[in-house]
This record gives C-alpha cells, structure tokens and sequence, in this order.
C-alpha cells in the first residue's frame, strides 16, 4: 500500500499524543469493522478555543497519522472552525491517504465531534443547539450536520 511521506510523518512521529488530564471534552469512536478506536481529549478555554488536544488511537498506521494530523489542524482553533474540520480535509493535509483508509481519516472527524458533544453536555448544554442533528451516519453525512 502507498502511502505519502506525510502519513509515514505523522505515524512515525505522531504529535499530540497522549491523555490530558485536565480535559474538559472528551469523545472516543470506533470502527467495529477494522477494529480502531480513537479517543480525543481536549482542553477547551472560556473563549472557546481548544488550547491542548492529545489523542490516543488504537489502530492501523493511518488510524495514528489521521489522528495526529487533526489534532494539529484544530488546535489552538475556535470550536466553531474544528466542526468546520472534513475527514477530505485531514486526507488531503496528508497529501492523500488509500481508498481503502478513507475511514481512519471519518474516524478522527467523528472523534474531535464527539469530544466537543461531550464539552456541551458537561456544560449542560444541548449538543444540537451547536452542532446541529446528529444521526451519526457518518457514512452518509458529508460533514453536513
């Protein structure tokens, strides 16, 4: 399988990984199909802007560079421009990923959707009042929510 030496990067050399304790948005998804799983933590300000994110993925190569490429492009960024964040996005960031991985990079946009669900619930707020209806077929969704 090719991969571009960006994913090689991200695989050898992840960045953000690891667990943040002090998290305040927390979302783990999994591909019961191929077996990955990915956990975000984030680290969200009062200004609402995501200052720290790890990730820890249990998965393929490109499971762990889709991973480590996403948490780059979000942090530091406003929760309104990381739900603006395509799995297209993260691939391309990664000069390109495998048909047949397209999936790790849906994983690691459902991963930082689901930690910034988990920040609005623990605000005791409605996920759907920000995000708009979820019918979590990702598949399908286009990353229209």
């Amino acid at each position: 399988m090719d991969y571009s030496e960006k994913v090689m990067d991200h695989f050898a050399n992840p960045r953000n990984v690891g667990v943040l304790e002090d998290a305040n948005a927390v979302g783990e998804v999994g591909n019961a199909k191929c077996g990955d799983i990915m956990k975000m933590y984030m680290k969200i300000n009062d200004d609402g802007v995501i200052e720290d994110i790890k990730f820890k993925t249990f998965g393929c190569g490109a499971a762990v560079a889709t991973s480590s490429m996403a948490t780059e492009m979000v942090k530091g960024k406003t929760i309104e421009e990381a739900l603006k964040l395509t799995n297209k996005a993260v691939a391309e960031a990664l000069d390109g990923l495998p048909p047949v991985k397209m999936h790790c990079s849906v994983l690691a946009e459902e991963a930082i959707h689901a930690a910034l669900t988990d920040y609005y619930k623990r605000k005791g707020l409605n996920p759907e009042d920000y995000m708009g209806h979820c019918n979590m077929d990702c598949a399908n969704c286009g990353g229209h929510h």
